[in-house]
C-alpha cells in the first residue's frame, strides 16, 4: 500500500519543487539543472557501475564474501537512475546515495529486515573432498596403434608373488606410465 502512496505523492513533489525552483531561479536555468543531473546520472552509471563490478569481482577471486560491494553497486545505479529521472526530490536522493557513509546506513537498516531462510551451497557427495569437485586430474596419450603388449597380472596379486613377474613396462604394476 506503501507504494501506492509513493507513486501518488512523488510526482506531486516533484511538480511542487519545479514550480518552487523555477520561480526563484527561471525556466531556463531549471531546465539546465535538469539535463545536468541527468548527464551526472549517466557519468555516475558509467564510472561507478564499472568499479563496482570489478569491487566484486576482486572479492570472488579473495574467496570474500561479494554481498557488500555488489550491494553498493547496487545503490550506485540506483542513485544514476534517479539522477536521470527528471526532478529535484529524486536528485537529492540520488546525491545522498552517492556519499558511502549513507549507503552504508541503508544496507545496514535492510539487513535488520531481511532474513536468510536457506543457504543452498550445493550438492556434493560425501567421499569427494569439496574442492574436487567430481574432477579427475590425469594425463594421458593418444597411440595411433596399440602396441602388442603381455598379458597384465591379475590385479589383486602382488608383483612379488612367484609366478607373478613384473610388468614389462619399466618394472611397475602397469598402472602408470611416465
Amino acid at each position: 500500500m506503501w507504494l501506492l502512496w509513493l507513486f501518488v505523492a512523488l510526482p506531486i513533489v516533484e511538480i511542487a519543487l519545479f514550480i518552487q525552483v523555477g520561480g526563484l531561479i527561471g525556466v531556463w536555468a531549471t531546465l539546465g539543472l535538469v539535463v545536468l543531473a541527468a548527464l551526472l546520472g549517466m557519468a555516475v552509471i558509467r564510472s561507478q557501475g564499472a568499479h563496482a563490478w570489478l569491487e566484486a569481482q576482486r572479492s570472488l577471486a579473495q574467496l570474500r564474501d561479494p554481498s557488500r560491494p555488489l550491494a553498493h553497486g547496487m545503490m550506485l545505479l540506483i542513485a544514476g537512475l534517479l539522477l536521470i529521472v527528471p526532478g529535484f526530490f529524486t536528485d537529492l536522493v540520488a546525491l545522498l546515495l552517492l556519499i558511502p557513509p549513507v549507503r552504508d546506513l541503508v544496507m545496514r537498516q535492510a539487513g535488520r529486515r531481511m532474513r536468510v531462510r536457506a543457504v543452498h551451497v550445493g550438492r556434493r557427495e560425501a567421499h569427494r573432498p569439496p574442492y574436487a569437485d567430481g574432477v579427475i586430474d590425469a594425463d594421458y596419450v593418444v597411440e595411433d596403434e596399440p602396441a602388442a603388449r603381455s598379458p597384465r597380472p591379475p590385479l589383486d596379486l602382488p608383483e612379488d608373488v612367484e609366478g607373478n613377474p613384473p610388468s614389462p613396462r619399466r618394472g611397475g604394476s602397469g598402472w602408470t606410465q611416465h
